[in-house]
């Protein structure tokens, strides 16, 4: 990249030799996408503390010091952190921070995640760290939200050398698809299936599809595609009903859903039916069944296969 020229902030000329700084091009801070992360983000965590009555507005000025981020693992991992509540000090707030991080450490660590933020990135208000951070801890913890796939930002990089700063832009991801950043968390018989034997696959599609049209027949309903008629949460409940044998009432769920949130809604009851009939909680989110996520589908049916196929 050649050196280009930006707007340089007058705490960018105090840099030592060879001492670098960054920031985000001005430019990406307006790109949709990067505006929808940050308050999908944002609104995640006020869902998360609303009973701590902490409302966060903006990243940087709500997190740098600890307390929020604390507040957001101790709830999150239901456990409590050997730290001190309130400190003002940049020491204390920077004890804190490395406090909190190694915990977050702790659990994203096992699950080969890359760690890209440190005590001090966060605690310089550096966004990108922040991010990187609040996307891991939503993908670890599963959190019920849809964070927008594939954001990138266009990032200065400020540095000093003989005297003179010289810029560069370097493109910095984060985000990638949902499947692939929750892929770093489980890889089960489906993920070997889709790897690596689509034969199989299509046999496994088959026998599912055989199991729920024995029992939606029953209502005169039929699936084809797995890919898309479960999407809606619809026949994932009637099939919940017909398993268990009781008839579910219709202003539990929406009949003919229209938005992507009355679709979730659905998916999410169904969910709550299985975990009523003893299936342990799936793995898939009922957002990713919506957005057509071929493997979350599979996974949900086949739980159900594996319990209910005996059932007549």
């Amino acid at each position: 990249m050649n050196p280009s020229t930006v707007d340089i902030h007058p705490e960018d000329t105090l840099l030592e030799e060879n001492e670098e700084r960054t920031m985000i091009d001005p430019n990406s801070k307006e790109d949709p996408k990067f505006k929808e992360l940050i308050k999908v983000l944002i609104d995640w965590i006020n869902d998360v503390l609303v009973e701590e009555r902490i409302i966060v507005k903006q990243l940087e000025e709500d997190l740098y010091d600890g307390q929020v981020l604390q507040k957001l693992l101790e709830k999150l991992a239901d456990r409590k952190l050997n730290v001190a509540e309130v400190t003002q000090s940049e020491i204390g707030q920077k004890q804190k921070l490395q406090t909190v991080l190694e915990a977050v450490h702790d659990l994203l660590r096992p699950h080969g995640w890359t760690i890209k933020w440190n005590v001090d990135s966060i605690h310089g208000k550096n966004l990108i760290s922040i991010l990187h951070l609040l996307v891991a801890l939503a993908m670890h913890f599963r959190a019920p939200i849809r964070l927008p796939e594939h954001v990138s930002v266009q990032v200065v990089v400020v540095r000093k050398r003989e005297g003179l700063l010289q810029t560069t832009h370097v493109s910095e991801e984060l985000t990638t698809t949902t499947e692939m950043m929750m892929g770093r968390f489980e890889r089960d018989a489906f993920d070997t299936l889709f790897d690596h034997a689509p034969d199989k696959l299509s046999v496994v599609k088959k026998s599912l599809i055989t199991f729920v049209n024995k029992h939606l027949n029953k209502l005169n309903l039929e699936v084809t595609e797995l890919e898309t008629q479960f999407a809606d949460g619809v026949y994932l409940v009637l099939l919940m009903g017909l398993l268990e044998d009781y008839f579910v009432p219709l202003h539990n769920f929406y009949l003919t859903p229209e938005s992507f949130d009355q679709k979730v809604h659905n998916v999410s009851f169904a969910f709550e039916l299985m975990q009523d009939g003893g299936l342990k909680k799936p793995k898939a989110r009922p957002e990713d069944v919506v957005n057509l996520d071929l493997k979350s589908t599979l996974r949900v049916l086949y739980n159900l296969f594996t319990k209910y196929k005996n059932v007549e």
